[in-house]
């Protein structure tokens, strides 16, 4: 019956075959399920045919492969790529996959790809023809091709293919697309296992790839670096600031591998910052940077630990990422503050530590081993979080034995009450081990805490009578330890112990009751005999273990009370000799021959009570977790306490810090090099100098190029979110070494410059009034300028003490973050133009087009020919081209948001809103303006807020309220640069007698400011923005929404952006910049009927993919 069963599915998978091949010729399009039946059969003969079907099926499955239809042959490798999933072996179907690989179907073409990476080292010789394919595919346009081939390429552990994949790696090394080039060094790894004699080579590719910008390349490169030469410290030098600037953007992945990485590397660089005298307040600017006459006051002192700026810059980068959802970036983060912060600073990392506990079991594990660690050398780390640590029933075992060894850590005088009562909960566990663990607990709190020995004592031989032997043999075991501190008090327990001899049958127990009878046998003379005579019965039947400490009290029992036992001792011994154990066979000789004088026992017997009851110190009961801080933390080797493979130690704190200079990255060759092209283009270069050098302007000259480089340079440092970082950390570099230079020079040209400042803001006024295509930053430098002409002259000396203050923290800020920059740098235009450090005068050079059009009276005119400006035009130096300008906001909404509720603030109510217009106080700040009301019943006086944010972000505070009366309301205006981020910016809100903690969290769509573009601007700056810099979505649209009106009214509503005039009435286009970094935003609208396809171009991806969430919700919606 099964025969003609098996037989007529045979001839109907035939049949339909059958049908499908004539189908196919006929060009004819089946039914689904037909196919599903087809499958179905075939799925059967694979599985539970004979290999003869199989067979058959590996036909029929090249057959598909070689068709000319891409359906087919995309089924087929889909079945294949299956039949490798569930371990079936598909190498025979090498020949014909081998043939697809050229195809230009992406999904056919990564499905051949997977199968190559599979079977490429059995079928070598087969896998070789397809590398001049490969070697095509590397130059192909669609960067996913060329990724992909390069990871199929590197995949093949052919040797013979070492030079080509070497070469492949060099020219994606320098591939325009960073998701290429992030493929290059996995590349470099796999090449680096198949032949390490290529590692001087990869070292140059990975030294090449460590100066890369991209966000996406960074984890990549580092991990390469870690695999092929982590001791090639030198080669992390000059990127060290740009890595820990680009770590908040890096994936997660990136975020572990470049923590790990600067560990180390600050541990070879810094000096300890564990030293009592140190200086580590972060923001303490004069203990950082000193002025002259400070330093020579203290320098006949004793020079205290300052931190390094760059140790400094590393901490502050990556204390937000404790706020990471990924619990690998939280416990990498934490170990770094472990082994490089300042003690006083590590407590940042116990509330997320804490919070890993409640993720799953596996990391909890791991997460606990490490605060076990912890708790060890800074018991009041986690002793506020002790509730955290208590046991759960539906805890596993090793997590409960972890908690119990944290709180057995945290345990102190003032604690101790309380941990007990948990232990006593806990030995009543059904969790035998756990019952066990915690017995052991006890124990070693009484041995730490000496005024709860006693307790502890009499608790546990309670335990004693308990039913479970485990926890009786735990008992006494702990107790005898704890004995072993005051045997002389304890006779009793002793005693009590001899009672319950014969009742305990733990061998581990017996014996331990057996060894304390024998060591402190003078204190129960009477017990210890009869206990000898009861195991001279049981001998036979005990355990090993007992056996020898019964030897061991007949030896001491003969040695102190011979007359009643000796006859007992020779018994026991006899019966030893001639046991099965070779052990207790050796320990008897050797106990005969020591007790017992004969004439051939030599002179050690003499000594034989001296070494069998010698004194023993007592046992230090120890933390198992007492040795494992010679790895470092979260590793593999502090979780196996063994040292793994691979495993780089933590070298000791240099006793004199190496040179920081290393760290100081060179100019950028790009403005050199644009500076020699204009010199090559000018016909005199002494009217050039003269431009310059004129007699009446000439330190007006130096104070505003040396203003507007700084402003430049602040603001293309953060133009992209892949180079900025690297530029900032460039520009503090060169600053430090002006920074004395530049505080006594603005002190000098405080008093002079005030009156050339006047004449100098007046003339850019009118210079930037008569030039319509000027840049950002130009148009928006004479914005600030334009109001503060209006403001009047108290304002203008306020403001200028504040910045003359502000000045030396300013210039001194050489080696850190772009976020302290900005913290500490508030932009008071009226005498920052002096007191800036004087940047390079190439520089400034970038501002020739914008003096073009007042300079006519001059020849210098003739020095811009047409081909230099489209030359500047190219140079993609700032964050914006000149055609590009901010526009007034199309839309300003009115809804205010509540900073603080009135019941809160007793009586004190606040809103803020954004009104989309440029900040007065910085370009790179927000806009927010604060309404204050007054619902109480007295008067509130000095209102003002906290200048420092909890969370980095720099704001320009507002000047404090003196007084607002009841039922009163004002309205002032801040600025906020939130850093192109969503992240809320937390400070203080303080009146005469309160603080109340606030933050003013932005949308993503106001971190933006509208400019005006042409069509062709536009297209053209989308082009460069593709790739990964690129999110799309479609959607669609409801009824109300297809007319051209609200579209642009739903986008502008979400977002501060521009509109773009277009030519077409279903392609909408907006344009936009970041606030702090420059970066243009472009959204496109393209409608389809009912549906849209809505495309977002940005440098940060992150500001990218929010902002079309945020659209596709508004446009989705009905209005």
């Amino acid at each position: 019956m099964n025969g003609g069963l098996s037989g007529l599915r045979s001839e109907a998978a035939g049949v339909v075959r059958t049908v499908l091949v004539s189908a196919e010729n006929l060009q004819l399009t089946l039914r689904s399920d037909i196919s599903l039946e087809e499958c179905a059969l075939s799925n059967h003969q694979h599985y539970g045919g004979s290999e003869e079907t199989k067979s058959k099926g590996n036909e029929d499955l090249k057959e598909m492969l070689e068709s000319t239809k891409e359906s087919l042959k995309l089924e087929a490798m889909k079945r294949v790529v299956g039949l490798i999933a569930s371990g079936k072996n598909a190498s025979e179907l090498f020949p014909a996959v081998v043939k697809n690989v050229a195809s230009k179907n992406i999904e056919l073409k990564k499905l051949v790809y997977v199968y190559l990476v599979r079977y490429a080292e059995e079928q070598q010789d087969l896998a070789l023809l397809s590398i001049s394919t490969f070697q095509r595919a590397l130059k192909d346009p669609n960067q996913l091709i060329r990724a992909s081939a390069l990871r199929v390429l590197s995949s093949i552990r052919v040797p013979i293919i070492v030079p080509i994949m070497m070469l492949a790696i060099k020219e994606a090394a320098a591939d325009l697309s960073p998701y290429v080039r992030k493929t290059a060094a996995h590349a470099i790894q796999k090449l680096y296992s198949l032949d390490p004699d290529q590692k001087e080579h990869l070292i140059e590719v990975i030294e090449k790839l460590l100066k890369d910008k991209s966000t996406l390349v960074a984890g990549s490169v580092v991990m390469a670096f870690e695999e092929v030469c982590p001791e090639r410290i030198d080669l992390i030098h000059k990127n060290y600031r740009k890595l820990c600037n680009l770590l908040m953007d890096v994936e997660e992945w990136g975020q572990v591998v470049i923590i790990n990485m600067l560990t180390r590397y600050a541990r070879t660089q810094f000096v300890s910052p564990w030293r009592e005298d140190g200086v580590f307040e972060e923001n303490s600017e004069k203990t950082f940077y000193d002025s002259d006459e400070e330093k020579k006051e203290g320098a006949s002192q004793t020079k205290p630990y300052v931190m390094d700026p760059d140790h400094r810059l590393l901490l502050r980068n990556t204390k937000p990422l404790l706020q990471s959802r990924n619990t690998a970036v939280v416990m990498c983060v934490a170990q770094l503050y472990w082994h490089l912060a300042p003690k006083h600073e590590v407590s940042v990392i116990t509330k997320s530590l804490v919070r890993l506990l409640r993720s799953h079991r596996e990391v909890q594990y791991v997460v606990l081993q490490n605060i076990a660690t912890m708790s060890i050398q800074r018991k009041g780390l986690f002793e506020p979080f002790m509730k955290s640590f208590y046991v759960r029933s539906t805890d596993a075992t090793h997590i409960k034995t972890l908690k119990l060894e944290i709180l057995t850590n945290l345990a102190n005088e003032a604690n101790i009450s309380t941990i007990l009562r948990e232990f006593q909960t806990y030995v009543k566990s059904q969790d035998k081990a756990f019952a066990a663990a915690t017995i052991q607990a006890i124990g070693r709190c009484a041995t730490n805490i000496s005024e709860i020995t006693d307790a502890c004592l009499n608790g546990l031989v309670l335990l004693l009578s308990n039913r479970d032997e485990t926890v009786v043999a735990e008992s006494v075991v702990v107790i005898k330890k704890l004995l072993q501190t005051q045997p002389s008090q304890h006779s009793d327990i002793i005693k009590h112990m001899a009672k319950l001899f014969d009742n305990i049958t733990v061998p581990m127990a017996r014996a331990s009751i057996l060894w304390l009878i024998g060591e402190y046998c003078e204190h129960v003379p009477k017990i210890a005999p009869d206990v000898l005579r009861k195991m001279a019965k049981t001998f036979t039947s005990e355990e090993d273990i007992v056996k020898l400490q019964t030897v061991n009290l007949a030896a001491k029992l003969y040695l102190t009370n011979s007359k009643q036992t000796k006859l007992l001792t020779q018994y026991i011994l006899n019966l030893g000799k001639y046991d099965q154990n070779y052990d207790i066979r050796d320990r008897t000789r050797f106990i005969r021959q020591l007790i017992v004088p004969n004439e051939k026992s030599g002179a050690l017997s003499k000594y034989a009570r001296r070494i069998l009851l010698a004194p023993k110190p007592a046992p230090v009961l120890q933390s198992a977790f007492k040795d494992r801080d010679r790895f470092q933390l979260g590793t593999l080797s502090h979780t196996l306490n063994s040292k793994a493979t691979g495993y780089l130690e933590l070298s000791d704190w240099p006793d004199v810090a190496p040179d920081q200079s290393v760290r100081n990255v060179e100019v950028v060759e790009v403005a050199k090099e644009w500076a020699s092209a204009v010199s090559k283009t000018k016909p005199a270069k002494s009217d050039d100098d003269k431009f310059y050098s004129d007699s009446g302007e000439e330190e007006e000259a130096e104070g505003s190029d040396s203003g507007s480089s700084g402003s430049e340079d602040s603001s293309d440092s953060s133009s992209s979110d892949e180079s900025g970082s690297e530029a900032e950390s460039e520009d503090k570099s060169e600053s430090s070494e002006d920074s004395e230079k530049s505080s006594s020079q603005s002190e000098k040209s405080s008093d002079s410059g005030t009156d050339k400042k006047k004449k100098k803001t007046l003339k850019n006024k009118k210079l930037q009034q008569g030039k319509k295509a000027s840049k950002d930053s130009d148009s928006d430098e004479g914005q600030k300028n334009g109001h503060l002409e209006k403001s009047g002259s108290g304002s203008a000396s306020a403001s200028s003490e504040e910045s003359s203050s502000e000045s030396s923290s300013e210039s001194s800020s050489d080696s850190d973050s772009g976020t302290d920059q900005k913290k500490r740098t508030k932009p008071k235009p009226v005498k920052k133009v002096e007191e800036t450090p004087k940047k390079e005068k190439e520089v400034s050079l970038l501002d020739l087009d914008d003096f073009s059009p007042a300079a006519v009276t001059t020849p210098k005119s003739s020095i811009l020919s047409p081909s230099l400006l489209s030359d500047l035009e190219g140079l993609s130096l700032s964050s914006s081209t000149p055609a590009i300008q901010v526009s007034s906001p199309v839309f300003v909404p009115v809804r205010s948001h509540e900073l603080l509720h009135r019941m809160t603030g007793k009586g004190l109510a606040a809103e803020y809103h954004f009104p989309r217009q440029p900040c007065i106080y910085g370009d790179r700040m927000v806009s927010v303006q604060l309404t204050f009301n007054n619902h109480g019943d007295h008067a509130l006086e000095d209102i003002h807020i906290s200048e420092k944010t909890s969370t980095g972000q720099n704001i320009h505070c507002f000047r404090p309220i003196e007084r607002l009366e009841p039922e009163a309301s004002v309205t002032v205006s801040v600025g906020v640069d939130f850093n192109d981020s969503t992240q809320a910016a937390s400070f203080q809100l303080c009146t005469k007698t309160e603080r109340f903690s606030v933050s003013v969290q932005p949308t993503v769509g106001e971190l933006l400011l509208p400019v005006t573009m042409t069509e062709q601007d536009f297209n053209r700056e989308q082009g460069k923005l593709v790739g990964m810099n690129e999110s799309s979505a479609t959607i669609t649209m409801a009824p109300e929404t297809v007319s051209t009106q609200p579209v642009s009214k739903k986008v502008v509503s979400v977002a501060n952006v521009g509109v773009v005039p277009s030519g077409q009435d279903n392609v909408h286009r907006f344009a936009a910049k970041l606030v702090s970094s420059g970066s243009l935003v472009l959204v496109c609208v393209v409608q389809k009927d009912s549906s849209a396809q809505l495309t977002v171009n940005t440098e940060r991806t992150v500001v990218g993919s929010m902002l079309l969430r945020e659209l596709q919700t508004a446009l989705s919606s009905s209005p």
